[in-house]
């Protein structure tokens, strides 16, 4: 094919990441075309960055790309991905994939509206012949790559894996409004580690004998610590969230009788917390995607690293720190995209594929039904 030409909706965090990993594209003749976003200064100023053209709509922005990558809030995911999809774009799905928006109601009822959104995706991509991929960085990250060529290649069983992503609170504005992020931090941060999980498993399913090993059921609890009558406010955590929890943790049991234990939390300071632990039959590894200790800094005097950029959410530039030499790379952005515009010159399947974006959103939204009776263990319903 010639050029595959990007067009991004959104135009804040996540959109600069991606537009990173697009420069380092390599293979595939890949363009950023265009940009839209609800605010038109925003988006101006991310069209003259990159050379893109700023689009009103997405409407008005369809006819001239290939791929729509949808960097948006939560909520807007599925209008967005099934107006690219009719136009017969292919596309890329920040996380979370998909949920359930509005406002807090019965978990039974989240649940159901989260897999209905994720399936009228799966099954309009599928009717259109088209690639519909999940941004899953974790799935990409070069320690989980490592870990699922281990997996292949040794025949490992993995029996039990335990990781978590926490920090200090989002990046976006809109993060702790249920109605426009569909949950607090087991969706919102909870989906990367958790992702990262049923990955291995299906990597592992498809290496001893061709099927993936999915999740079977989950137990689950939340809490809203922040907003616990006693607690004090010290003015280093992000505390206005409006009605998510803040701390959630998630086990998962496999069809095969294995688990994983998930944590997330907004109450982390000194920066992001990014790992995973694998414990297999025949190895045991830890994967650290931040911090990562490749460069130990000192700095006595914060200001002096006033421009300097360390690491995401390092809260103070002051003291030892661990620079980021690489933040997208470790992290798995840059592989994330090459992968995904290799399958739109390709025809393959991505890594992370709609699929197992389609088990995390059942895995979640199992978790605030468990969550909500107490931590009992709920099935995780499947396609």
């Amino acid at each position: 094919m010639g050029t595959l030409r990007i067009g991004i909706v959104g135009s804040r965090f996540a959109a600069h990441l991606h537009l990173l990993a697009y420069r380092r594209a390599y293979g595939v003749d890949v363009r950023l075309a265009g940009v839209t976003s609800p605010t038109e200064e925003r988006r101006k100023a991310f069209a003259s960055e990159t050379g893109a053209e700023a689009y009103p709509h997405l409407a008005a922005m369809l006819p001239h790309v290939d791929v729509v990558d949808v960097c948006s809030p939560p909520a807007t995911h599925e209008p967005v991905a099934l107006e690219a999809i009719a136009a017969g774009k292919h596309v890329f799905i920040e996380k979370p994939f998909t949920g359930a928006f509005g406002t807090p109601r019965d978990a039974s009822a989240l649940l159901r509206d989260a897999l209905a959104s994720a399936d009228r995706m799966v099954e309009a991509a599928r009717g259109k012949g088209v690639v519909l991929a999940y941004a899953e960085n974790w799935i990409y990250a070069p320690a989980v790559q490592k870990e699922r060529e281990i997996v292949e290649k040794t025949g490992a069983q993995i029996l039990w894996m335990l990781g978590g992503e926490s920090h200090s609170g989002s990046h976006s504005p809109v993060y702790g409004i249920w109605r426009h992020a569909g949950g607090g931090s087991l969706v919102g941060k909870g989906c990367h580690p958790l992702t990262a999980c049923l990955y291995l498993k299906v990597v592992e399913g498809r290496a001893h004998g061709g099927r993936p090993i999915r999740p079977a059921t989950v137990s689950a609890r939340v809490h809203e610590i922040t907003r616990l009558p006693g607690y004090r406010d010290r003015g280093f955590l992000r505390t206005d969230y409006e009605d998510v929890e803040d701390y959630g943790q998630l086990h998962v049991t496999f069809e095969d009788g294995t688990v994983a234990d998930v944590f997330a939390t907004e109450l982390v300071l000194g920066g992001v917390h990014n790992w995973l632990e694998v414990f297999a039959n025949n190895h045991r590894t830890t994967c650290r995607l931040n911090p990562v200790n490749l460069l130990d800094t000192y700095n006595p005097e914060a200001e002096q690293f006033r421009d300097v950029y360390l690491v995401e959410k390092i809260g103070t530039k002051e003291g030892w720190s661990h620079p980021a030499a690489d933040e997208e790379w470790q992290q798995g952005f840059y592989a994330e995209i090459q992968d995904f515009v290799e399958c739109c010159a390709s025809g393959r399947r991505p890594q992370s594929d709609a699929e197992v974006a389609r088990d995390t959103v059942a895995a979640l939204y199992a978790g605030y039904v468990s969550a909500g009776q107490g931590g009992r263990e709920v099935a995780v319903p499947l396609r």
